[in-house]
């Protein structure tokens, strides 16, 4: 079957639809991706149960048998992966599969002698754990680096549109306003605070046994610091973070603080969504057209947000695997069970579903324009804005029930230019005061806002 008919043929979306958009996924969250990485920390506990000083059947390796190892590792292909399946369809294990066929490797070089060390004292969760670890600090690189080019594009359009005055609006309504950019700007700024969060989670492994306790490692070599070579090779080799206190599994604390993470990333980036989605809705932003693109089936005129909307939903799809996994994976009854392993094999479609996301919103923002007539005609349209700094001054002043005045003015009333001048040129207002409030239009009352989008984080 060739991946145009596989793609026709997918189950998911992800690996049909979607499936050139997210890629550099595939490698790392399918099950040649796990196979692979189980293979590496296979391969790595072997090479440092070689190096220990004090386990004496386990020799030293030479040269070439180190580099054998490696080349081992590095180059496992999915025809490799493949033959792990066929072994798999007799064992019906996963990782035992993975021990017979590194075991099948060894068999005719001069490791052979070396074969038992392969899962040596571990259980397969020492294996899995890290492989998921590994996972997942791949695919977050992925994601990390959409998501940096995504905050990139923001802020070249935030930069662009500092200075644009637009009414703001809350609760629907028309509020005093504010501009583009800097509205913009609040979400790059929220959402690089969470980037941040990203970069500093720790992903922690363990490689402690059956139940967490070393039991089978001591008991084959009791006078070995098991801790500290376990260390090696969880720190020194994979760059993870070794958890000491746990059961048969690692509690999966640290992917639930990375999901919660992400959930709020995506969260944020779902509200960025839905307010393009209405500056679009309300004609203050406009979208290029493409040669051939179609909007509606029948009406010919459709210009429609399906970036945006595309976004929203994969957001919300992602997020309610990476918040049920969340929730559910730090939960295992006693020493274990088994649940966790399956919800595990779903974090590349939480992944998947985020990226080709991230991968919406940047193209959305690619197509936007700005409607400086439309943004220039609603403010233009709202004079009682003016009401708020009116009253203000009236207060520094200390003039009589200045907010009730201006309610009385304003509240559900349309109220234009002249009225707002006539009201400030009845007030008994010092010269400075009256000048400044007479020179202020919507357009121009407008604040800091141009000055605070460089107060947004960066990636």
């Amino acid at each position: 079957m060739d991946s145009n008919a596989f793609a026709l043929l997918a189950l998911s979306p992800l690996d049909g639809r979607y499936a050139s958009k997210i890629a550099e996924l595939r490698p790392i969250f399918s099950e040649y991706g796990l196979i692979r990485r189980r293979v590496a920390v296979e391969l790595a506990w072997l090479e440092a149960l070689c190096d220990a000083q004090d386990l004496p059947e386990a020799r030293a390796l030479t040269d070439d048998e180190r580099a054998f190892l490696n080349n081992l590792a590095d180059s496992f292909s999915p025809e490799d992966a493949q033959r792990v399946k066929e072994i798999e369809a007799t064992t019906n294990h996963d990782v035992k599969a993975v021990e017979y066929f590194l075991k099948e490797r060894l068999k005719p070089t001069s490791l052979s002698g070396l074969s038992e060390f392969v899962h040596f004292a571990c259980t397969s969760e020492d294996i899995n754990n890290m492989a998921h670890a590994l996972m997942l600090r791949d695919g977050l690189a992925v994601l990390r680096d959409a998501q940096n080019e995504l905050i990139k594009k923001l802020g070249a359009f935030a930069r662009e549109t500092a200075s644009e005055p637009m009414l703001a609006h809350t609760h629907g309504q028309p509020a005093s306003p504010t501009t583009l950019g800097k509205e913009l700007a609040v979400f790059i700024d929220r959402l690089s605070r969470v980037s941040a969060t990203l970069d500093t989670i720790p992903m922690p492994a363990k490689m402690n046994g059956a139940v967490g306790c070393f039991n089978a490692h001591l008991s084959a070599y009791p006078n070995v610091d098991w801790p500290a070579l376990a260390r090696r090779v969880i720190e020194d080799k994979f760059g993870l973070v070794q958890n000491l206190l746990t059961t048969q599994i690692e509690p999966h604390d640290g992917i639930a603080a990375l999901f919660d993470a992400l959930c709020r990333w995506n969260t944020i980036l779902l509200d960025l969504d839905r307010d393009i989605w209405m500056y679009i809705s309300m004609h203050y932003l406009g979208q290029r057209t493409v040669a051939g693109e179609v909007g509606s089936s029948t009406m010919p005129h459709k210009v429609n947000p399906i970036d945006f909307e595309n976004s929203e939903g994969n957001l919300g799809l992602a997020n309610a695997l990476f918040g049920h996994m969340a929730r559910k994976l730090p939960v295992s009854r006693m020493q274990r069970d088994l649940t966790d392993s399956t919800v595990l094999r779903n974090m590349g479609i939480a992944f998947g579903y985020s990226l080709a996301a991230y991968r919406a919103t940047c193209k959305g923002l690619g197509k936007l324009t700005v409607n400086h007539p439309q943004l220039a005609g609603d403010l233009d349209a709202n004079w009682e804005v003016l009401a708020e700094p009116i009253q203000t001054v009236m207060r520094k002043l200390g003039k009589p029930n200045p907010y009730e005045q201006l309610k009385a003015l304003t509240r559900g009333k349309k109220v234009t230019r002249e009225t707002m001048r006539a009201f400030i040129e009845s007030l008994d207002l010092p010269d400075a005061d009256r000048e400044r409030l007479l020179a202020l239009t919507p357009a121009t009352y407008i604040g800091m806002a141009p000055k605070l989008i460089d107060c947004a984080g960066h990636p």
